[in-house]
């Protein structure tokens, strides 16, 4: 990122506003109308960035003044004591989010930290503190243990949407500047300086997993039908072997690829799941599966929820009746009910021979 652009994100952590109509309710109606968003803040970040970032389930720390600082992964530096640089490589393990080439160098950060909430499944660190990290002022003596401390604190995080808009907050503009695209790194307590540090290269995978260019996923072509037959009916019946196949493909940033997984299931679901089946593919893109309808009848639906870590989610849904056998289907004589036939036979049988020895006995 260019000097100018960081310079115009560092005006606007700093207003109270965005100017006309662009507020933090615009912002994140722009999110919920399914489009992506960086957030980037530093030490001067205002209210209204905080309470973008509290909407998406992160927390910036409450003093205004608070740093990160680590005393033991914090980056070499001419500044002696400014243990406010970190060298982080705590990375997320997923190279969808960063990648298949892995960050050998660690990423230089300067800024203030923050906690995601427990409760929203939806947001996860990518770049995380030491163990030995805090938040606090780094001009002043500590009065108090520290709210956030160790790998609690995030120094990078993403959040995937339920609409699958994607959205990255990080605590440091200065991660996106072009001195630290540049700059050389080597971390306290290790002997290898790396000329560039990862920062170009983190910077660089995560925005094309924010903005879709990998990990987005989507379905075509959703079928099923009866076995041996080609259409799909509009209702089954009870006991019925049917087939089922959906496409899925993944976006490489060009082109739509074949997507490859093993744990792709398909729900036969009424209230709850009657049928659950992992579906085969055949490595093309198409998944598949076959089985019997269940013994009930009512309205079902064919269900595929698909989460993967890194993957936009797939919700897809079918639905279709299911009948009982009309009473001209229903076999002549069923095998079960043999015991039954001959206790019935056995007992005219019985009484015929009864009637026939109670009337000519002498």
């Amino acid at each position: 990122m260019g000097e100018e652009v960081k310079n115009f994100i560092r005006h606007d952590t700093n207003s109270h506003g965005f100017g006309g109509s662009l507020n933090a309710a615009a912002i994140l109606e722009f999110v919920d109308a399914g489009h992506d968003l960086i957030l980037a803040a530093d030490a001067s970040a205002s209210d209204l960035i905080r309470e973008i970032a509290s909407e998406c389930g992160v927390d910036f720390d409450e003093d205004v003044a608070a740093m990160v600082v680590d005393h033991t992964s914090y980056a070499v530096s001419d500044t002696e004591g400014d243990h406010t640089l970190i060298a982080g490589d705590n990375f997320i393990q997923s190279d969808v989010i960063l990648g298949g080439e892995k960050i050998k160098a660690p990423v230089l950060f300067k800024g203030i930290g923050h906690s995601i909430n427990p409760a929203n499944s939806l947001v996860m660190k990518i770049l995380s503190a030491s163990p030995s990290a805090y938040s606090a002022n780094p001009k002043s003596k500590l009065s108090a243990p520290p709210t956030l401390t160790g790998s609690a604190i995030s120094l990078v995080s993403v959040v995937q949407a339920r609409n699958n808009a994607r959205i990255l907050i990080s605590g440091s503009l200065s991660m996106f500047g072009n001195r630290f695209f540049r700059s050389g790194v080597q971390k306290a307590g290790s002997t290898i300086n790396h000329d560039k540090s990862g920062n170009e290269q983190f910077v660089t995978e995560t925005s094309k997993w924010v903005f879709h260019e990998r990990g987005h996923l989507k379905a075509v072509n959703v079928r099923h039908h009866k076995v041996e037959e080609a259409e799909e009916p509009s209702i089954y019946r009870i006991n019925d072997d049917l087939e089922y196949s959906v496409e899925i493909y993944e976006w490489s940033g060009t082109s739509w690829e074949p997507y490859v997984a093993d744990d792709v299931q398909v729900q036969f679901y009424m209230m709850s799941p009657y049928v659950l089946k992992t579906l085969s593919t055949n490595q093309k893109g198409v998944y598949y599966t076959s089985f019997k309808v269940p013994d009930v009848y009512g309205v079902f639906q064919f269900k595929v929820e698909y989460e993967k870590l890194g993957f936009t989610s797939l919700s897809l849904a079918k639905q279709i009746p299911v009948r009982p056998f009309r009473h001209n289907e229903y076999e002549r004589f069923i095998t079960t009910a043999f015991p039954y036939y001959g206790a019935s036979f056995s007992m005219m049988g019985g009484f015929f021979l009864f009637s026939l020895v109670y009337l000519y006995h002498k």
